[in-house]
């Protein structure tokens, strides 16, 4: 996904000012009533680093951050919040459990009177469960702790019996709760929808300090509220989710698209084929239509030793050119001749521009950590801590040609210095009953705009900002139909807006789950003090 990155450094960060005197007399006495007040198992830290998440955006000191060792914890952190609101003793006002920190826009973090739990501090275990002691699908789970990375799931079941879940993210690098509190997407959600409609059971610690296990069929209403509920009703600490036989090896393949119908109709059309009949994968992206070497041609190739033919690009070819990006499963005994056909056949009524197609073989397990590689490069040059001004849409079909036109073709032409993903979804494979939001219509866009901030090389931030509110302003006055993924606001008529006419129901399970809005407050949704909630 990131394959922008290997060139830049980083900016230098600026040194904070020393402290007062009297400033660390009052944080040692807040740091002795904390203590005394919540009784942890774990520790309280009041000069961890989680001021700021990847986005890099935003700054917030807590007023101190918790490691806890086990779900209790997470208990007594909040009925301390709870207690100290009845109590002139304390300034304890809210509570954001933080997963590995890459929020875009400070939804994990609170202010100086609240505190910031560090999930991954839990020692969360990875427990694989099996029925009948059987590997049909349906019959295997995993129970994985909320703090636990998605990347250390993936290597746990596949080494150990050979077994993954369905549905990932394309970065592996996030907690499982962190995902399951928004939707978790990538190239399998077209066939088994997000990562919010691949799990069974959940163990919850609410707004109001209750540890609760809930279930499709056991408190229901908890269960399907926290998933995609953008940490508002609840702590995710345990998952327990479905996995399958995992292949062995991954074709991957690329292919390129001069005309954006002839892209989408083919995105189209394989993600509505039988899964017999299609790939396991189906991603997409748009680049730029010249030699630039970020966002360029030369990005696209899957290998140093494939070169992109820039002679077979339409001479009617605009400002940007598109990109298929699909897999297949196999294993390792299976005949590659017999691959090569069943790709051929599956690929042979496409009409992307030939010899323009970029192929890789690669174990599963490489291919699902493919931008851990690109990450190592970027921390290894210095960007990967820069700021990450990104944009996520959800886009209806209807809008999505003139979305093409407006934004891709016009606004960012020259590229953003970092991917830009499209591809399509089906909205029968999302369960309606979670608290995600959805444009109308059966099929819908996912749009990434995953910007890198490259310090003397691009943009500056605030003009990476600008363009990306330009683009949402246009969508606006345009009446496109979308959604933030990833969303962020800051009145409560935008999120009003957001959720439509599930706004209600929303409002219903942050009164029942958490009535004095402790719970994730940099999401910006609800306030102590907002009256939605008297």
């Amino acid at each position: 996904m990131i394959a922008y990155l290997e060139q830049f450094v980083s900016e230098t960060t600026t040194e904070s000012e020393p402290k007062l005197e009297e400033e660390e007399e009052e944080e040692d006495e807040n740091k002795i009533l904390l203590c005394k007040q919540i009784e942890l198992q774990g520790s309280i830290d009041f000069h961890c680093g989680a001021c700021k998440d990847f986005g890099g955006l935003n700054q917030s000191k807590p007023l101190a951050v918790i490691k806890p060792v086990g779900t209790e914890d997470l208990v007594r952190v909040i009925r301390s919040v709870i207690s100290s609101s009845a109590s002139s003793s304390s300034n304890l006002t809210t509570v954001a459990a933080r997963g590995n920190g890459h929020s875009i826009n400070g939804q994990a973090m609170t202010d100086e009177n609240g505190l910031v739990i560090l999930m991954r501090e839990i020692n969360g275990q990875i427990d694989i469960i099996r029925r009948n002691h059987s590997c049909s699908n349906g019959d295997v789970f995993v129970d994985v702790g909320g703090g636990v990375l998605w990347e250390d799931v993936l290597l746990h079941c596949y080494y150990t019996s050979g077994l993954a879940p369905r549905s990932w993210t394309d970065y592996l690098g996030l907690t499982v709760g962190g995902t399951l509190s928004n939707a978790g997407i990538s190239g399998q959600a077209f066939r088994y929808g997000p990562q919010t409609s691949n799990v069974t059971e959940l163990e919850v610690v609410t707004g109001k300090g209750e540890i609760v296990t809930c279930s499709e069929n056991q408190n229901s209403e908890l269960f399907h509220g926290v998933l995609g509920g953008l940490g508002q009703f609840g702590i995710i600490t345990r998952a327990r989710i479905p996995l399958q036989p995992a292949p062995h090896m991954v074709r991957w393949i690329r292919m390129v698209y001069s005309e954006f119908d002839e892209f989408t109709n083919d995105a189209e059309l394989l993600v509505n084929r039988a899964e017999c009949d299609s790939f396991d994968y189906i991603e997409g992206f748009v680049f730029v239509n010249s030699d630039d070497p970020v966002n360029g041609w030369s990005s696209v190739p899957l290998g140093s030793n494939q070169l992109f033919d820039r002679s077979r690009i339409p001479k009617s070819a605009g400002p940007v050119l598109y990109c298929l990006e699909v897999a297949l499963h196999y294993r390792n005994g299976d005949d590659l001749d017999t691959v090569d056909k069943v790709v051929s056949k599956m690929i042979g009524r496409l009409r992307f521009i030939r010899n323009l197609k970029f192929e890789s073989d690669l174990s599963y397990v490489e291919f699902l950590l493919r931008v851990k590689e690109q990450e190592e490069e970027a921390k290894a040059n210095g960007i990967w801590d820069n700021p990450h001004p990104w944009l996520n849409l959800l886009v209806a079909k209807k809008d999505i040609a003139d979305f093409d036109g407006l934004v891709f073709k016009k606004i960012l032409k020259d590229g953003i210095g970092g991917p830009m993903l499209i591809y399509p979804l089906l909205k029968s494979k999302w369960d309606t009953r979670t608290s995600v939001v959805l444009p109308e219509g059966e099929i819908f866009y996912l749009v990434a705009l995953l910007r890198f901030q490259l310090p003397m090389v691009g943009p500056s931030v605030q003009d990476l900002i600008t363009q990306n509110q330009e683009i949402l302003q246009c969508c606006t006055k345009r009446g496109f139909d979308f959604k933030l993924y990833l969303p962020h606001y800051r009145s409560d008529d935008q999120w009003k807006s957001h959720f439509g006419k599930q706004w209600s129901r929303f409002v219903e399970r942050k009164t029942k789950f958490d009535p004095m809005a402790i719970l994730a407050p940099g999401q910006k949704i609800f306030s102590r003090n907002n009256p939605l909630l008297l």
